[in-house]
């Protein structure tokens, strides 16, 4: 309720006792007569005094002096009630423009540090920009290949995710196929996979809402483990233990080899990746210090190493890109971006490869 309403409700309430007093005084023009008896002789005087017309006329000016210095008192209060209440409004006025300056300074840096980093991209090709997810295209022009990169900043949990092949274990299917058949806006290819027994299994640990897939395998030689936790931050590594994984609150991810970049820093790449094949169609996952993710996906005509890019050329674009932490996913003929549901890259199978696992992006 309104303060002054209030006030001027409870004077009302205050004063209502004296209005009726007076009116019954005013209006009243019936006597009680008693006896001389039933009082001294020196009280007779006093009540007659009493009941006199001036007796009565002066207790009304006294009520009337009364009410009138309650309404005075009441309309000085309301006053200055009324003065506090614009002084309050003024205030929160005040506060509010305050944190909204506050809140636009902070994001300063942050919008700072997103223009340097867009700024070695280049221009975007392409840009889907929603409630859920920004994400632009990028195409990369080097000298050995071809390729492009999509800069991703996931502004909800429900801007990225990652799915089986048709939804099941040992299922697979193209990733415009996944993008389509789920409605997303954009997906890349994620982890790798073993087939058997005329099905296509993802390798090693992988977690879809939450859940292990087929158990926690312990990370081994070169292999590594990355996904996204609760706090739509990239996780990545090596996990010895499934708690130490649980520590984390994967929400989704995969499994391949090798890690790229840790912190910035080139991870050694083993011997074996350095050769077989030295160049290939690659597909990479990297995080930029305010948690936007980049992917990278290098097209190549064949998978005997004579097309593509190193996993070292790899490691010079992440680190020109300014990303933090880089992992190499599933490539070869798996490498596919699909943007704004259409097929980016040129597979080097000449068609898309069907796949157990995909990282898919809702607008």
């Amino acid at each position: 309720m309104n303060p002054v309403k209030q006030l001027n409700r409870m004077m009302l309430l205050a004063v209502t006792p004296f209005l009726g007093i007076l009116f019954w005084l005013l209006m009243s023009s019936s006597t009680i007569e008693l006896s001389e008896a039933a009082f001294p002789e020196e009280s007779v005087g006093a009540a007659a005094q009493a009941e006199s017309p001036e007796g009565e006329s002066s207790t009304a000016e006294k009520l009337l002096a009364s009410l009138g210095e309650a309404e005075a008192s009441a309309k000085q209060t309301s006053a200055s009630l009324k003065k506090q209440v614009e002084l309050y409004n003024k205030t929160n006025a005040s506060i509010a423009s305050i944190v909204k300056t506050a809140a636009a300074q902070a994001e300063r840096p942050l919008i700072i540090y997103d223009n340097n980093v867009t700024a070695k991209l280049g221009k975007p090709a392409a840009t889907i920009n929603s409630s859920n997810l920004r994400a632009q295209l990028f195409y990369i022009n080097a000298q050995n290949f071809s390729g492009y990169a999509m800069k991703v900043k996931l502004k909800t949990d429900k801007a990225m995710d990652m799915a089986l092949g048709k939804d099941k274990f040992g299922g697979a299917e193209t990733t415009l196929s996944a993008v389509q058949r789920l409605g997303a806006a954009a997906g890349v290819n994620a982890g790798g996979f073993a087939d058997g027994g005329g099905k296509r299994y993802p390798l090693s640990t992988t977690i879809v809402d939450g859940e292990y897939v087929n158990g926690f395998e312990a990370s081994y030689a070169d292999l590594f483990f990355v996904g996204l936790n609760e706090d739509n931050e990239l996780v990545g590594g090596k996990f010895t233990s499934k708690e130490e994984l649980d520590a984390e609150h994967v929400r989704f991810g995969a499994s391949f080899v090798p890690v790229l970049l840790k912190n910035g820093v080139k991870q050694p790449i083993p011997v074996k990746w350095q050769t077989s094949p030295a160049r290939a169609p690659r597909t990479v996952v990297a995080n930029y210090k305010d948690d936007q993710l980049l992917f990278l996906v290098v097209d190549g005509y064949d998978e005997n190493g004579s097309s593509g890019a190193t996993l070292e050329e790899m490691q010079i674009l992440l680190q020109r890109y300014g990303a933090v932490d880089g992992y190499n996913l599933d490539g070869g003929g798996s490498s596919t971006l699909v943007f704004n549901g259409k097929l980016i890259n040129k597979p080097s199978d000449g068609q898309m490869r069907a796949l157990p696992t995909h990282f898919l992006f809702f607008r």
